[in-house]
């Protein structure tokens, strides 16, 4: 398959046809997925052993379960400072199915929303399948492809619904420092749009860096919805 060929591609067929040429190379290392590369944590195998030993329980609420939706309300205060009650959250069986769903939920037919370059594929699909218009923001590899706020304010119009935040970045490995976030923040609460904060990589930030969670900085809870989840974290991707 020719690159040109290639570039024809979307989404999960250009990742399917890159793995298949691959394996035609000997010791080929896969910087394209993110899957873990580590075993599940222990604890966590065991407290899944103690869940399935416990009765059936009945259909759960659509949401999800209240115990988890009350759990993870607490530690996305407690790790990250974002004040949401339970009733703000809703749990799904990954964080695709997330992003559809926001997508769908917020976008009107032409809403216009901003992504950063380079990007994970399936955002463009997700905006495309609720009728949405992806603007690209650009970055610059000179510097190291970070997402700034001067780069996104000359891209708003009327019609600007969002903002898809990513940090740690996929694919770049980037993150957000919270001078920029800052920026950021003031930007969406002055034209009044959206911020879609992917943030599955949330836990792949070690000192000195820090990971901002921008909807715990101030008047962005109004303005903003976080999508995360277990699998990257806590390497149980496929357990899904």
């Amino acid at each position: 398959m020719t690159l040109d060929e290639l570039r024809g591609l979307d989404g999960a067929k250009l990742r399917y046809a890159l793995m298949d040429l691959a394996k035609e190379v000997p010791d080929a290392i896969a910087l394209g997925r993110g899957d873990p590369d580590l075993d599940t944590p222990a604890h966590v195998v065991e407290a899944a052993k103690r869940a399935l030993a416990e009765p059936v329980q009945p259909l759960q609420p659509v949401a999800g379960m209240p115990a988890l939706r009350e759990a993870i309300a607490r530690r996305a205060h407690s790790d990250h400072g974002v004040s949401v009650g339970p009733e703000q959250v809703l749990v799904t069986t990954g964080g695709q199915e997330g992003l559809f769903l926001v997508m769908s939920a917020l976008l009107d037919p032409g809403d216009e929303i901003l992504v950063p370059d380079p990007r994970y594929t399936s955002y463009d699909q997700a905006i495309e399948h609720a009728g949405g218009v992806s603007v690209t923001v650009p970055t610059q590899p000179e510097e190291a492809f970070d997402l700034k706020a001067e780069a996104i304010e000359p891209l708003i119009t009327p019609k600007t619904k969002a903002l898809l935040l990513v940090t740690p970045s996929n694919p770049t490995g980037g993150i957000i420092t919270r001078g920029e976030a800052e920026k950021i923040a003031a930007l969406a609460q002055k034209h009044d749009f959206v911020v879609i904060s992917d943030e599955i990589y949330g836990k792949f930030v070690w000192p000195p860096f820090e990971h901002v969670s921008i909807g715990a900085l101030p008047g962005m809870r109004e303005h903003t919805i976080t999508l995360s989840g277990f699998s990257k974290a806590w390497a149980m991707t496929g357990w899904r």
